[in-house]
């Protein structure tokens, strides 16, 4: 490891604390060797499992027609991750497929019926349903599709969206 100077940055100040030793090579980590975090969902019964690898995105009610009678509740959490990160894991393999517009599916579990993803035929990116996820961390709505459908008794608080812009400050 290098003992040189690093690179000064206009926020903190120059000088011998700026160098690195042997004591410190422990406290820096190659970003390029951290592995993406990979998290597990499943059905109610267990069968049929997957994993998704990454933070997840978009996490979003949708109130729509689909949804509410699929679901038989008021809304679904979905919540996004690359498409060519899920695996199937479990004994049950891949779900059934059903396609609830002409270019969008969705996977059940053929055994308990727990709908589990949804796709669409020309997006980089799979929705699963966001209480099949056993890790739900990071997944709290941002967004809440067909709102204007919510049965008028649902009241939603969402979460900051963290790629939103946010407002400076002002001073008086």
């Amino acid at each position: 490891m290098s003992t040189a100077p690093r690179p000064s940055r206009p926020d903190r100040p120059t000088g011998p604390s700026d160098r690195t030793g042997p004591d410190d090579e422990a406290l820096l980590v190659d970003t390029a060797e951290l592995e993406p975090t990979a998290r597990t969902g499943g059905c109610e019964c267990g069968d049929t499992r997957y994993e998704v690898i990454g933070d997840p995105d978009d996490p979003h009610l949708c109130s729509c027609r689909h949804e509410t009678r699929i679901s038989g509740g008021p809304a679904v959490l979905w919540v996004g991750f690359r498409r060519d990160s899920l695996r199937w894991v479990g004994p049950g393999g891949e779900p059934t497929w059903y396609a609830s517009w002409p270019t969008l599916r969705r996977g059940f579990c053929p055994r308990c019926g727990s709908q589990l993803v949804s796709v669409a035929d020309d997006s980089e990116m799979i929705m699963v349903t966001g209480f099949s996820l056993d890790d739900r961390s990071g997944t709290d709505p941002v967004g809440h599709s067909f709102r204007e459908e919510a049965v008028p008794w649902m009241i939603i608080d969402l979460a900051p969206d963290p790629h939103a812009s946010q407002p400076t400050a002002t001073s008086a």
